[in-house]
């Protein structure tokens, strides 16, 4: 399997699709495959993808630190599912967003806009929370998923809330400390060298590397609850360990069993996209390919990255890729299924 996965990946950095990619497979509890090809940058020079290439996550962010948090606050008896956003943001409770929940947050089902340029005014946090709060839904409430960065923001400030700490404080004290991801975090100091490279920025005149991709979450100095995490293939192994042994790492818990197992599960049978509470869940057209089970969920982020688990077989991948470094930045829609097939037929 593995020198036909390297094969797959050496022809999609040929055609230019993606710079490079470090990629993980584990099946039944055990790694069967760490990987890494291609190049972490490509300008001015090609420099090498390495297996600790340090990646900007973008969405994945949503998984590993705002559902995780949900989840942990919902284990902690500190908020219920049906808990209205209004409860804790009065102002909100306008243009028909009274009845707004968590639920509707993490499902995506909130009938929020996917996306507002709110970097193009400089704004930062707790004024883009107004803005958000100010917001007219594009949907009936709870009818319709659309995937949603300002729910995603608006979590990780509830989170913020009810924990009386910052985010990305909590974040590393309940999350990534106890499962020793310890490379990491939003707004890593690591050398320049070990991140890949994104997208030009005209601002700094150069490449980003260990800036997040994201502009909105830029704006935000780099923590949100929708993007801005970067970590690397190893860390990552970790955090999808702690998902297959049921929310906990080492002895640790992290999150419940019955709060994982909830998170699994379709909320939105109704839309032609599956969601649970945080995670995507198979559906057609979705990143994890025609083989991976009915049961498959996982995540996707925008900058290349994506982690899909299928549990009826134990099988999950972890694929990290700077594709917005890439000439033709769209191949990745293409790539992620047919790799999924690929992976999932050697099993």
């Amino acid at each position: 399997m593995e020198n036909k996965v390297l094969d797959f990946l050496k022809k999609e950095i040929d055609m230019g699709n993606i710079p490079g990619a470090a990629i993980y497979v584990s099946y039944q509890g055990k790694a069967v495959m760490e990987k890494s090809i291609g190049y972490r940058t490509l300008h001015p020079e090609k420099a090498q993808m390495k297996n600790d290439t340090i990646f900007d996550l973008a969405s994945l962010t949503k998984i590993v630190t705002t559902t995780m948090a949900a989840l942990q606050l919902l284990d902690k008896g500190a908020i219920r599912l049906d808990d209205k956003v209004s409860h804790f943001f009065p102002k909100f409770a306008v243009d028909g967003k009274s009845g707004v929940t968590f639920k509707h947050l993490l499902t995506h089902t909130s009938g929020l806009s996917a996306h507002r340029p709110f970097y193009e005014d400089a704004l930062q946090t707790d004024q883009i929370i107004e803005r958000i709060c100010a917001e007219k839904l594009e949907a009936p409430l709870g009818e319709k998923v659309i995937y949603s960065d300002l729910g995603f923001i608006l979590l990780a400030k509830l989170i913020e809330m009810i924990t009386n700490q910052p985010f990305d404080q909590y974040v590393f004290q309940e999350i990534l400390d106890p499962l020793t991801m310890n490379e990491t975090g939003f707004n890593l100091t690591l050398d320049q060298n070990r991140f890949a490279a994104t997208a030009f920025s005209e601002k700094i005149g150069d490449y980003k590397y260990g800036i997040v991709h994201d502009d909105n979450a830029e704006s935000m100095g780099g923590v949100s609850g929708h993007a801005g995490l970067f970590s690397t293939l190893q860390d990552l192994a970790k955090f999808t360990l702690m998902i297959e042994n049921g929310g906990s790492f080492n002895g640790k818990r992290i999150v419940s069993s019955a709060a994982l197992q909830l998170s699994k599960k379709n909320f939105t049978t109704f839309d032609s996209e599956g969601r649970g509470l945080g995670w995507q869940i198979k559906s057609p057209g979705l990143s994890c390919g025609d083989l991976f089970s009915e049961n498959s969920y996982g995540h996707t982020g925008y900058t290349g990255t994506s982690i899909w688990f299928d549990p009826d077989i134990q099988l999950h991948v972890i694929l990290l890729t700077n594709r917005v470094h890439a000439k033709n930045t769209e191949a990745i829609l293409r790539l992620r299924p047919r790799l999924h097939n690929l992976i999932r037929s050697h099993f």
